[in-house]
């Protein structure tokens, strides 16, 4: 609700000062992005160590390239208006030509917002997750929102943009640069929490002796459970075979004698126990 714009509130002639207002806030969301990365870049150095910084500085290190690539983006968009606005408009001015177009000044406004609030929210999801208070998967999502608010934003220039605009040319590099960015954030993030995770899970320092040997009987317990249910699953899908090959060999045989019915059940007593299953 936020991001749609309210064209019933919006006087046609404020849409042109909106555009550039927009535009400019986006600018100032980016710039303010890059330096609060490099805020917490400091912090981390100075907070953590070993495998945790070397995964904070990777995954702050794509979000700043992530944030350039948008910077790029917003200026090169910006470029493209501009060159839109002095060809499309004629004798009116750049006002009377954004009320005219107001449909796609209005999506043009909501494509900048879009991008300037992902770029926002993926700063606080990365502040989040440095301090260990955040979820990965945030991070992830977020990228996810800026790749899609980029599209629209590309979409909403291409519209009256000429097709063999430099700037439009320049734009859709800026995008597929935005996407790739936002890839590696997605697999920087994805890398470090398995990293994480994997420290964590085997992590044996600062532990005493008994609790070791605790783990350590806890550990062979899971270990016995676990063999006992493959073992139980391999049993079943012995039976589970045998029963398929039974029933598939029967209706065979009922669809030579023109029956699709299967043959009835043997008589219990001449039943053979069957064999164990062998394991697959």
């Amino acid at each position: 609700q936020e991001l749609r714009p309210k064209s019933l509130d919006i006087k046609q002639e404020e849409l042109g000062d909106m555009v550039e207002k927009e535009m400019a806030s986006t600018s100032e969301a980016i710039e303010d992005a890059v330096r609060r990365i490099e805020e917490m870049m400091s912090q981390a150095r100075n907070e953590s160590s070993g495998v945790k910084l070397e995964v904070n500085e990777r995954i702050l290190n794509s979000c700043t390239d992530l944030m350039k690539a948008i910077r790029l983006l917003v200026t090169t968009s910006t470029n493209l208006q501009k060159e839109i606005v002095e060809s499309g408009r004629g004798a009116a001015t750049t006002q009377e030509f954004y009320a005219k177009n107001s449909r796609w000044t209005e999506g043009l406004i909501s494509a900048s917002k879009a991008v300037g609030w992902g770029a926002t929210q993926l700063v606080e999801a990365a502040d989040r997750v440095v301090l260990h208070t955040g979820k990965y998967e945030e991070l992830i999502v977020c990228s996810h929102e800026i790749a899609a608010s980029t599209a629209q934003l590309v979409a909403a220039s291409k519209v009256k943009a000429e097709k063999s605009s430099r700037n439009l040319s320049r734009l859709q590099e800026c995008s597929r640069n935005v996407n790739e960015m936002a890839a590696n954030v997605v697999a920087s993030t994805k890398s470090g929490q398995e990293q994480i995770e994997e420290k964590d899970t085997m992590d044996f320092s600062g532990m005493s002796l008994i609790k070791l040997k605790k783990e350590e009987m806890e550990t062979q317990v899971k270990v016995l459970e676990l063999e006992k249910r493959l073992e139980g699953e391999r049993v079943r899908l012995g039976e589970l075979r045998k029963q398929h090959y039974a029933l598939a060999g029967v209706y065979d045989a009922a669809a030579e004698d023109g029956e699709a019915k299967p043959a009835p059940a043997p008589r219990r007593g001449i039943l053979k126990k069957p064999p164990l299953a062998q394991k697959p």
